[in-house]
């Protein structure tokens, strides 16, 4: 016998053969994808959804926000459908709601990010017989801007 006359013979055999519980065990795997699916993906998502659907209802004039497209600004005024917010200086952009993605609200105890500390880069003279004054840091920005090329 061949492997494929095999394997129609062992599917044959499995096929007479009665699952013991019936249609349920056949569903249970799939039923247990889906109570997964739902708590780690669907639950999460709904749950975000409401609270940011509770901040934008309760978006007051001074609030920073961020639009879907990236635009950060502070609004200016609170309609029922849209929002005025300010961009820049005499710079005013009117959107909807539905288009907001993230509001931070100007009492919020949440402190403002701290700006990463510039490193310091002291210049350290090499010492070579020439004489010659160049620094390791303009050694390394001339590597650099080699590299770059």
């Amino acid at each position: 016998m061949n492997l494929s006359n095999t394997l129609f013979y062992l599917t044959a055999q499995a096929e007479g053969q009665a699952a013991s519980g019936g249609g349920l065990t056949s569903f249970l795997p799939l039923i247990l994808i889906f109570v997964i699916f739902y708590f780690l993906l669907i639950r999460p998502q709904k749950q975000k959804q409401k609270k940011l659907r509770s901040q934008v209802e309760a978006m007051k004039i001074g609030d920073k926000v961020i639009t879907a497209g990236g635009i950060h600004g502070l609004v200016t005024s609170v309609k029922k459908q849209s929002i005025s917010v300010k961009v820049d200086n005499n710079v005013k952009i009117e959107f909807e709601k539905g288009s907001i993605a993230t509001v931070i609200s100007k009492d919020s105890s949440a402190p403002a990010p701290a700006p990463a500390p510039e490193p310091e880069s002291k210049p350290e003279t090499t010492d070579s017989n020439d004489g010659s004054d160049k620094t390791k840091t303009e050694e390394s920005n001339r590597d650099a801007f080699q590299r770059d090329k």
